[in-house]
């Protein structure tokens, strides 16, 4: 798949930064334009309607986390490691188009929540190939987010290891 136009890619990531900094309301093809340095035309050209603007936010995401769970299966460490380790990771550009259709999600676009609803299944679905058990699996994932919370508030997360030990606990009482 080539590389999106510049001015497609800047057009995305002033709709992205308005999602996240000012939320869904306010991201409106005027705002998004200006945003972008973009006239209105432009952004038309690339996007000719808000849904469309959104589909393409919502396709950026699903690349973004399509390259993430490669990197989580292919990675040394495995992707229970993986997953913890990156899971405090705040203020990357997926961290913020995430954030941006989890805005999206909360209003009037489902397809968003149906692209966040897939990542997390693509995430437990990489864990559960190590762990060999769905729900150690999902409380993996669920332990992530909770990482991930935390990091998005400034907090420091649990040691690597400390966590790596929590998960062993969890999937020897699921084979106990």
């Amino acid at each position: 798949m080539p590389p999106p136009p510049a001015a497609r890619a800047k057009v995305l990531h002033a709709f992205t930064d308005l999602l996240v900094t000012s939320g869904e309301r306010s991201a409106t093809l005027d705002a998004v334009a200006e945003h972008a340095g973009v006239s209105k035309g432009g952004l038309l050209y690339h996007f000719g309607s808000k849904d469309a603007l959104v589909d393409g936010l919502v396709e950026h995401l699903t690349g973004l986390i399509s390259a993430d769970v490669s990197a989580m299966r292919s990675a040394p460490e495995g992707p229970v490691h993986y997953l913890l380790r990156t899971s405090s990771a705040v203020g990357s550009e997926f961290d913020r188009t995430y954030l941006a259709v989890a805005e999206l999600a909360r209003g009037a676009y489902p397809r968003a929540r149906g692209a966040l609803d897939a990542a997390e299944q693509a995430w437990t679905d990489a864990v559960a190939e190590q762990v060999h058990d769905p729900a150690v699996a999902r409380a993996v994932v669920l332990l992530s987010d909770g990482i991930y919370h935390r990091a998005s508030l400034g907090a420091e997360p649990p040691p690597l290891e400390e966590l790596l030990a929590l998960v062993e606990r969890l999937r020897q009482s699921a084979t106990a």
